[in-house]
């Protein structure tokens, strides 16, 4: 709303765009309400969404503006006087704001009656809703993105989801269905899980909502997966086309030309966004050319079908699922749909290609970002492989060249998840099957499962012999180097690495050599020898730094970071560490990361320092329990871990140990880096109570509204005006940026408690 209101008094023409059942409506007429003191001869809403005749448009104004088409006499015959000419004497010398409501489909003729009434009206602003841009000039455009909801990553109380406006919207519709409805521990979970499935689109929410009167919230949720089916118990009262989900959709698709139908079709090939270059390879073709395409994505954008979304530099798209599974629809009714995800499929193949082989080089930031954004698209590309016969092999290709991402994301668990899928569907021995065996072996391994990265080792020794190439060969010696170290075997560990490293030096691998050197500068660190560890991570640093490769080498500091600890030099360890840790930021190096905290735990307590010795320890912690692993890992590294803690236990007592530990674990871990590094913490925002302090009146309003009254009764209870209750509790939650007056009051309760809070302490 204060965009709405900043926009409408900067510009004279303000459209509010967003896909059918988000809201726009409800939105123009509360920011009327709002701005209504300021025209002088009144706010008027024009409702068009029932209106099909374009050539009705100025009928329906002038009827709502009172207006009546008057006969004149004109050289000795009856004429009627021309609807526009009434409508702009009538405007010309009036403060006016007109809410065009729904103009979508009459987007031409509202656009051109609104452009020549603005000419020659200057006490005329315009306040529109539409599913795309009127396109006249001076035009703001406010999309309107879903309602907020509640962050899945972070646990909320009930308290704190009665703040999240999709919730709220529920429970608020709920109650109206089943009066005395309201959120439990109990439900909690399956209404936000509602809320999540249906995107915080109002309308999707609403007609959940009133499922209510037969389903129980986990009853929904579990019925969600056929919405279009279940949403459709819209209000009476409704206009048509928003009774049901799917007729709002289809409301929508009739908007679009046959082309553009066509590409939404296409469009649902992609899973979580896709960034304009990936839709002109993949969806051009079969009477769409790929120079349309970018055309016809604005389009889609202009028409609230596509979601436009900035990362960077870069632009990305999405649909919402609602309107991804009414186009899946269409596009399975034509009969293109394999076809395409094969395309789909080949695309993003031939991404992961490029990205391993431009690995060991200055992208590799860049790729990492760029994967973690296609994550759901490179699933769906795996998926089609090992659902679709004949395809398996192209998922061990894709599977294996992902293995750099997924152990530096920390994403073990998943990249073993499509390794072993892929492996079980190509049982035949090659090149691939073998680099596809060591990447799974060395997330098992990650994950402490030594058993199981063994018994992958082995096959993949038995699958070389049978090969018997060179490189095969060089690939399982370095697998069965890694399973020595798991084991704490460090002497036959180093020989095998020592080994491998000699033949990726030969063959100019590099990749697999950074691995080796890697192996070596931890293990002979391990063992004691500096000196090899020191030579190691000297020859990572010729390989990368030259190639600007960041992953690798933050490996390697963390390693020779061990090594001078080791040796008793804590000051060069901790700025060794440090330094790996600033280059594992960029990458988002989770399992780098949870190193680096524990080897700065272990150097802490050696300073001493056991009180930061015992923080890093519970940021470490929580970070291996999200990962899914831990420091058993590298059996030699564990105790280290045992007597840092040990060490600061006996330094601190048990109950301020358990204190600092907790305090780690309750880092978020942009905040578990920055301790660790030592920085500055930055100063969090104030609080709603300070950063929009209230007036004394508008805060005796809240207390009201807290209470319950109604805003008459406000007035009433103030000796105000009603009018003017109205104007205080709009500024309230306007301030506040809240959209009820059921966050009103639970914020109002909130800073009761903190006050009594305060007060006790």
């Amino acid at each position: 709303m204060t965009e709405a209101k900043q926009a409408l008094s900067a510009s004279r023409l303000v459209t509010l765009t967003g896909v059918g059942g988000i809201g726009k409506s409800r939105l123009a007429l509360r920011v009327a309400a709002q701005v209504r003191r300021a025209f002088d001869d009144g706010v008027w809403l024009v409702e068009l969404g029932e209106l099909q005749d374009p050539a009705l448009v100025e009928h329906t104004m002038a009827a709502t503006l009172g207006l009546r088409e008057q006969a004149t006499l004109g050289s000795g015959e009856q004429s009627r006087r021309p609807l526009m000419a009434m409508l702009t004497e009538y405007l010309a010398a009036r403060q006016v704001l007109l809410v065009l409501d729904n103009c979508e489909h009459l987007v031409d003729a509202v656009a051109k009656l609104v452009d020549a009434l603005l000419r020659v009206c200057p006490g005329l602003r315009v306040l529109a809703t539409s599913r795309e841009r009127l396109g006249g000039g001076g035009e703001v455009m406010l999309p309107m993105p879903p309602l907020p909801m509640p962050d899945p990553r972070r646990p909320h109380s009930l308290r704190g989801l009665s703040q999240c406006a999709a919730v709220t919207l529920f429970v608020e519709r709920a109650v109206a269905v089943v009066p005395g409805f309201c959120l439990t521990e109990d439900n909690r979970g399956a209404v936000v899980e509602i809320c999540r499935r249906v995107e915080g689109l109002p309308l999707a929410i609403e007609l959940a909502a009133a499922r209510l009167s037969a389903l129980s919230p986990a009853e929904i949720l579990h019925r969600l997966s056929d919405r279009f089916r279940l949403l459709s118990a819209g209000a009476r009262s409704a206009p048509a086309r928003q009774r049901t989900l799917r007729a709002c959709i289809e409301w929508s698709y009739g908007l679009c030309t046959c082309v553009e139908q066509l590409l939404w079709a296409r469009l649902t090939v992609f899973v979580g966004g896709f960034e304009l270059e990936a839709a002109e390879a993949i969806c051009a073709g079969d009477n769409l050319a790929a120079e349309d395409v970018l055309d016809l994505v604005t389009s889609l954008v202009d028409k609230s079908i596509l979601i436009r979304q900035e990362h960077g530099t870069l632009v990305r798209y999405r649909l919402l699922d609602t309107l991804r599974e009414y186009g899946q629809d269409k596009l399975r009714e034509s009969g293109q749909d394999t076809a395409l995800r094969r395309r789909h499929r080949d695309w993003y193949a031939a991404l992961v290609a490029r990205a391993d082989a431009e690995w060991i080089s200055a992208r590799q930031v860049d790729w990492f970002a760029r994967l973690g954004r296609e994550q759901p698209n490179l699933r769906a590309a795996l998926e089609f492989c090992l659902t679709e016969p004949g395809e398996a092999g192209a998922a061990l290709r894709i599977a294996t060249s992902l293995y750099p991402y997924w152990f530096g994301r920390g994403l073990l668990s998943e990249g073993r998840h499509w390794l072993d899928r892929a492996l079980a569907e190509q049982p035949q021995p090659c090149m691939e099957r073998t680099r596809a065996l060591y990447a799974a072996s060395m997330l098992a391994g990650q994950q402490n499962d030594i058993a199981t990265a063994s018994a992958l080792v082995d096959e993949g020794q038995q699958g070389a012999r049978r090969l018997g190439d060179a490189s095969t060969r060089a690939l399982v010696t370095l697998a069965s180097g890694w399973v020595a170290g798991y084991r704490g075997d460090l002497s036959r560990s180093v020989a095998l690495l020592d080994a491998a490293h000699d033949a990726f030096r030969a063959e100019n691998d590099l990749p697999r050599l950074l691995d080796a050197l890697f192996a070596l500068t931890v293990y002979s660190g391990v063992r004691g020898d500096a000196t090899r560890a020191l030579a190691c991570h000297e020859e990572i640093l010729a390989i990368t730094e030259p190639r600007g490769e960041v992953w690798y080498r933050s490996l390697s500091l963390w390693a020779l970071g061990l090594a001078a600890w080791q040796q008793g030099d804590c000051r060069r360890a901790t700025g060794l560490v440090r330094e790996s840790l600033r280059l594992k930021r960029p990458i988002d190096d989770l399992l780098g990361t949870a190193w680096c905290l524990e080897a700065l735990a272990w150097i802490a307590a050696s300073a001493p320092d056991p009180r930061r010795a015992a923080t890093l320890l519970g940021a470490a912690q929580e970070l291996w329990h999200a990962i899914g692993t831990s420091p058993a890992t590298v059996r030699p590294l564990l105790g280290y871990r045992d007597e840092c803690e040990q060490r600061t236990r006996r330094a601190l007592g048990e109950q301020a140990f358990q204190a600092a530990f907790q305090r780690g674990m309750d880092l978020s871990l942009a905040e578990a880096i920055g301790y660790a590094l030592n920085e500055k913490p930055q100063a969090a925002p104030p609080p709603a109570s300070t950063a929009t302090a209230l007036t004394r009146r508008e805060q005796q309003v809240a207390e009201l509204v807290a209470q319950g009254l109604t805003n008459k009764q406000i007035a009433a209870r103030l000796v105000i005006a009603q009018r003017t209750a109205e104007g205080h509790v709009e500024n309230i939650l306007a301030k506040l940026g809240f959209t009820t007056r059921t966050q009103l009051a639970t914020w109002i309760t909130e800073q009761r408690e903190e006050q009594r809070e305060s007060r006790e302490r």
